[in-house]
């Protein structure tokens, strides 16, 4: 039994306090998730109807990984739990945005705390964009807390 409620019209998906959220075509929607203490974007991940049950009952954090096509609790190996503080949905409730906590710890598997530790330059040629690294130093070394485990970038 889902403890989401059916998208009837658009008066109820945009006006109504029904949480009806919209899934895609294979299942998942998209999530922003940001550092609570900071509101520095951490990642952008996809939750399917179970992981974002998942996040509200357990106020952890719970993707869908279309890598490795399954449900990962975000911190369950690396020990960087993601703690919920709140949820937000889009006005046509098919976009996600969670803030969480995560203490002095990390959420990129690269190591870094965020996900989005490099910027594009704008003002430059280009015909040969360099990226710049925000962040200069990693929180954890991923070949040693994911020892054994696939690298989900996939090429």
């Amino acid at each position: 039994m889902t403890i989401f409620k059916k998208r009837i019209s658009v008066e109820q998906v945009e006006e109504s306090s029904d949480l009806c959220p919209k899934f895609d075509e294979k299942g998942l929607i998209p999530v922003i998730t940001t550092d609570y203490k900071t509101g520095e974007i951490l990642m952008h991940a996809f939750m399917n109807k179970e992981a974002f049950e998942m996040t509200i009952k357990t106020k952890e954090a719970h993707y869908f990984s279309r890598s490795q096509n399954k449900i990962w609790h975000k911190g369950d190996v690396s020990g960087f739990i993601q703690k919920v503080k709140f949820i937000k949905i889009d006005d046509d409730q098919d976009a996600i945005w969670i803030s969480v906590d995560i203490g002095d710890g990390a959420s990129c598997h690269v190591g870094y705390k965020s996900c989005f530790y490099r910027s594009i330059p704008i003002d430059l040629n280009t015909n040969n964009i360099k990226l710049n690294f925000n962040e200069k130093e990693k929180k954890f070394k991923p070949e040693v807390v994911y020892k054994g485990k696939p690298n989900p970038t996939k090429l």
